[in-house]
């Protein structure tokens, strides 16, 4: 069963949010959700805001808000690093996440 769970890890500024073994991971991508799942090939993602879901091998969820960072996936081995996890996203970081028609060319 070891190589059927992923050790997932997310880390902001402030401190080691989360560390455990995951079932998987969805995460929010700068330009949409990824899935990850064991087995899953080698990676790096760039990180908007939204929720990160892990799900829990013995069954159940975690589930954070964050806000720009990277993903890392090598091995079994998944690495969030965030500006912000926590409960809810500051509407301050937020803002800086959201595209106006005007902006795009």
């Amino acid at each position: 069963m070891a190589d059927k769970v992923l050790n997932v890890r997310v880390v902001s500024p402030q401190k080691v949010v989360f560390q455990d073994a995951a079932a998987s991971v969805v995460a929010p991508a700068w330009d949409g959700h990824l899935g990850i799942l064991p087995g899953h090939a080698p990676m790096l993602a760039l990180l908007g805001a939204g929720s990160l879901a892990v799900d829990l091998p013995g069954g159940g969820s975690r589930s954070f808000q964050i806000g720009g960072g990277v993903l890392k996936v090598e091995g079994t081995e998944v690495t969030v690093l965030t500006e912000h996890a926590g409960d809810e996203l500051p509407a301050d970081l937020l803002a800086g996440f959201v595209i106006h028609p005007e902006d795009v060319a």
